[in-house]
């Protein structure tokens, strides 16, 4: 078996790279929490929108036929009922199984933050769901997805889910920070590596990647 060693010059000005890229990584961690927080302002909804808070004036949906002859509704749930069936991520949205009155169930993404309470917690007495319209997708295009939100029961449809997220969408703030630092450090390294083993070559202390043209002597005296 072969072994193949970096030379000094490559390892130490990658070193040196990485330990910059290190500083980069502290900026980010400074600068990204103020970025999340606009992200996050961005993102809030009001009362009465999609993915908001349903006032008394929202319809309240019972049944399939309710959600697909108004633009927009709530519906009322049982505790967390809605939380204990089966869920899973469809296009990147979180949906669970939700129980109408009626006893159908949909799809729905539910923005947990507009979810209102009518007893002495979300665990026990009503609760209201955000506001939410209907979004028609062929949910059966996901075969996995269907696995994981009919583990208790089937979906009445599967021809639409319910939005009652809305701009309130939002990735999490791990997510939102890890790949734009992970792209500046290596931005740093990239940049800073052929640096350092050009400094280290002009101070005589790296061998050049490609040695400087010797300048030719001038004919004219």
């Amino acid at each position: 078996m072969r072994y193949h060693h970096l030379r000094f010059d490559i390892w130490l000005s990658l070193a040196l790279a990485f330990v910059v890229s290190l500083g980069a990584e502290a900026v980010m961690d400074i600068i990204m929490p103020k970025a999340y927080e606009s992200y996050e302002e961005e993102h809030i909804v009001v009362d009465g929108s999609i993915g908001g808070k349903a006032g008394d004036e929202v319809y309240r949906a019972q049944n399939v036929e309710d959600l697909l002859t108004h633009d927009t509704f709530t519906v009322e749930s049982p505790g967390i009922e809605y939380r204990n069936e089966g869920a899973g991520f469809y296009g990147g949205r979180y949906m669970y199984s939700l129980k109408l009155p009626s006893g159908e169930r949909v799809a729905a993404s539910i923005n947990d933050d507009s979810v209102q309470s009518m007893g002495e917690s979300i665990f026990d007495g009503i609760n209201i769901m955000p506001v939410g319209r209907v979004v028609f997708e062929d949910l059966t295009q996901d075969e996995g997805f269907l696995n994981q939100i009919e583990m208790g029961e089937k979906l009445t449809r599967t021809d639409f889910y319910v939005d009652m997220v809305g701009e309130a969408l939002k990735m999490n703030e791990e997510d939102f920070t890890e790949v734009p630092t992970i792209l500046v450090q290596l931005l740093a390294i990239i940049v800073c590596f052929p640096l350092f083993h050009a400094l280290g070559a002009k101070l005589g202390v790296f061998p050049y990647f490609f040695p400087p043209k010797k300048q030719k002597k001038s004919e004219w005296k």
